[in-house]
């Protein structure tokens, strides 16, 4: 199935006419091509070989990178060895169906851990405490979140059953 699959988004993409340039970026050209609007019935392994399948043509990939967290849920990084293979993957890819759903492409924001590390400029300590703190300011929320709730007025009916309990 996914061998059909993965030669259907291959031929349909080879075989297209080149798309319209997509609107300006929000975003500068990067190595990393962030990929939005993916189907979610797809499992994980399966969308990394077809993504590959279908990014490939336009230059070496270093990394794939595709989540099925709630929070990440139909998008995708793909990383490309350089800047010019991610650029015309956006311009010609923007838009094509992808298991039945228009790909939305862009820059992604930041540079991704593996242009980093082959740059030389990746810093594991700084990732570390930059996850430390994301993961603190995360607990102080559903900390803040459990004292609201706690500091909530009563019903009637609670206040009833903690009178007759007392």
């Amino acid at each position: 199935r996914f061998y059909f699959a993965q030669q259907r988004a291959l031929a349909a993409a080879c075989a297209a006419p080149m798309a319209a340039p997509a609107a300006t970026s929000a975003n500068a050209p990067k190595e990393t091509v962030y990929v939005n609007n993916l189907s979610e019935k797809v499992n994980q392994e399966e969308m990394k070989k077809s993504l590959y399948a279908v990014f490939a043509p336009f230059g070496p990939i270093i990394d794939i990178v595709h989540f099925k967290s709630n929070k990440m849920r139909g998008q995708a990084f793909v990383v490309f060895r350089d800047v010019p293979a991610a650029s015309s993957a956006v311009r010609q890819m923007q838009g094509f169906p992808f298991y039945d759903k228009p790909m939305k492409l862009d820059y992604a924001k930041a540079k991704s851990d593996a242009t980093a590390k082959l740059d030389g400029s990746y810093l594991a300590k700084v990732r570390e405490e930059r996850t430390a703190k994301r993961r603190a300011e995360r607990e102080e929320r559903k900390a803040g979140a459990k004292k609201e709730k706690a500091a909530a007025p009563k019903a009637p009916r609670e206040e009833a059953a903690d009178a007759e309990m007392a």
